[in-house]
């Protein structure tokens, strides 16, 4: 609750000593949220009855636990959102028929879906397990790739409802155990390259048993040998040359990889990458600009968390969350670790802000996965999400307090530089299940952003936000012409009186999940843009005075502002 609130229900509110206050903040803050909705299940509403599955062999199987991803895009370019969910695979033994595929489920424009799956080609039966989209080959519609343990695959969009898979023609077969990955543009040649975070080197023929005290549990990363990411750099003609070796530090030791989030964070107008890696030290890829990657995360702060200890670090992403133009940090952790926020203080060096932020008390009992910055209520604030579940399956066993399912959680920006946990037991926030990756995007057109939420073998969770539009809101669609058509890279400043927002243009972040490419801004009761600016890779700058809110705009780089009327 909002300090001028409690200041007309305690007129002495400055007499009151600071750890009452607290208290008396988050009772308020807890009885506010419990006395609405805040997100809606409506998956089955929707017509999605997709059931992940990870191949469950009652082995315990290395590649079981870390789930599958999907996403929010509109691949069809009719101008609302479709969705993307990547399943596993029948490992071992017989599947009794089962043929567990990835499913596209195209938006009907009435809260509704229908899957499109097969005559989209878009159904693979690899054990997928992340993908992301963009723009590729620039003719103005968004790609898919797919990661999976085994080969990966690029499909290409024909525009006409249906993709191709190019994944050999275009060289781009990873054969490593890829898990979350992005399309960026490295260089700022107006293509989109491909990178690729991999996890171990593993197959289920050598799986080895682990054991804690007595219990059959599945085993931790560094029972099996971390792989080098893959970095996939455009040719410019439709296909990649792998250049991992070329980019990374020749010293650099490989780690088992999960999360992956870009961003110019040092402001040199270059794109700059960040994984978050499994019990190893994380890393932080600067961009010379010049056809290599310094690794900076120890210097920079975002290698360990605060006392100095790798963490289990399973998604991240870029955002400003203080809106001072410079892109923060966070990650999900394992339980017991905390997930993790990183301020950005001055482009070079982070400080870990984690305790100070208020996230660490709430996330120390959870185990987190997908993750993302976003402003659910149109403050001009962005908030967190976080989707969480364990990994073992019979962590009751070891733990008696610690379920396999567990409840997600929403951190909302109070806009001090602190987060409140937002409690329900009443809405999608109160769902309790085995949830991994986490996308985020306004699939109903309403103008606020909504949520979806994989889940280790049950159905996914779409969460439509039911207090987001209450306030004013502006969402902006990119087309490059000198730079990557989905305009990846680009940074768009809004001014709203003396409120500023800054965003960067991607659909990577979170883990192994993809989202929304437009840019979504809440700016509360705001009546009107004041400025609206978009700084293109190419350098080119393109500005707008007194738009309306509440309206969706085209800016195509160079060219001009158009009000989209959908």
């Amino acid at each position: 609750m909002d300090k001028t609130i409690l200041s007309r229900i305690f007129p002495n509110l400055q007499f009151i000593h600071p750890i009452f206050l607290v208290i008396i903040t988050l009772f308020f803050n807890i009885d506010a949220a419990l006395s609405e909705q805040i997100f809606v299940d409506v998956t089955k509403a929707a017509g999605i009855e997709f059931e992940h599955t990870d191949g469950r062999s009652g082995k315990r199987l290395f590649n079981e636990f870390l789930g599958s991803g999907g996403g929010f895009f509109d691949y069809d370019g009719d101008g609302d959102l479709d969705i993307y969910l990547v399943n596993g695979a029948i490992q071992l033994g017989d599947g009794k028929g089962k043929s567990p595929h990835n499913v596209l489920y195209r938006n009907d424009g009435d809260g509704t879906f229908s899957d499109v799956t097969k005559a989209a080609g878009v159904g693979s039966t690899a054990y997928g397990t992340g993908a992301t989209v963009g723009d590729y080959d620039n003719d103005g519609d968004l790609d898919l790739y797919v990661t999976n343990f085994g080969a990966d695959q690029l499909y290409q969009n024909n525009g006409d409802g249906t993709f191709k898979d190019v994944t050999i023609e275009a060289g781009v077969a990873n054969q490593e155990w890829g898990t979350s990955c992005v399309f960026v543009d490295i260089d700022n040649e107006g293509h989109l390259d491909i990178y690729v975070t991999n996890y171990a080197v593993y197959h289920p023929k050598e799986d080895r048993r682990c054991d804690e005290r007595g219990v059959h549990v599945y085993c931790g990363p560094h029972a099996y040998p971390a792989v080098h990411d893959t970095f996939f750099l455009s040719d410019g003609d439709g296909t990649f040359t792998d250049v991992s070796a070329q980019y990374r530090p020749s010293d650099l030791l490989p780690m088992h990889g999960l999360g992956v989030t870009f961003s110019d964070y040092d402001a040199d107008g270059d794109m700059d990458l960040y994984v978050a890696n499994d019990q190893d030290p994380n890393f932080l890829f600067q961009n010379d600009g010049k056809g290599k990657f310094l690794e900076v995360a120890l210097i920079s702060g975002v290698c360990y968390n605060d006392m100095g200890k790798e963490e289990a670090g399973m998604g991240t992403d870029f955002g400003d969350y203080n809106n001072d133009g410079k892109l923060d940090i966070t990650v999900s952790n394992y339980q017991t670790e905390t997930n993790t926020l990183y301020h950005n203080h001055d482009s070079s060096f982070f400080l870990d802000y984690t305790i100070p932020s208020g996230i660490a008390e709430i996330t120390h009992g959870y185990l987190g996965w997908g993750i993302k910055f976003f402003d659910y209520d149109n403050d001009g604030y962005q908030d967190i999400f976080v989707a969480n579940g364990h990994l073992m399956d019979n962590i009751s066993e070891l733990e008696k307090h610690v379920s396999y399912p567990q409840k997600n959680l929403l951190f909302r920006n109070l806009g001090d530089g602190t987060f409140a946990n937002v409690v329900s037991e009443s809405d999608g926030l109160s769902l309790k299940k085995v949830s991994r990756g986490a996308a985020i995007g306004d699939y109903d057109n309403d103008g606020d952003l909504d949520i979806l939420v994989t889940n280790c073998n049950q159905s996914p969770d779409l969460l439509q936000n039911e207090v987001g539009s209450r306030n004013n809101w502006i969402q902006i669609q990119l087309d490059g012409l000198k730079s990557n058509r989905s305009g990846f890279g680009a940074k768009i400043k809004v001014v709203t009186g003396e409120h500023i927002q800054y965003r960067e243009v991607h659909s990577g972040g979170s883990y192994l999940s993809f989202h929304d490419i437009r840019a979504h801004f809440g700016v509360g009761r705001a009546e009107q843009i004041d400025l609206l600016e978009v700084k293109w890779p190419s350098g080119q700058i393109d500005r707008k005075t007194d738009l309306s809110v509440n309206q969706r705009y085209l800016v195509i780089e160079g060219r001009k502002f158009m009000q989209l009327d959908y």
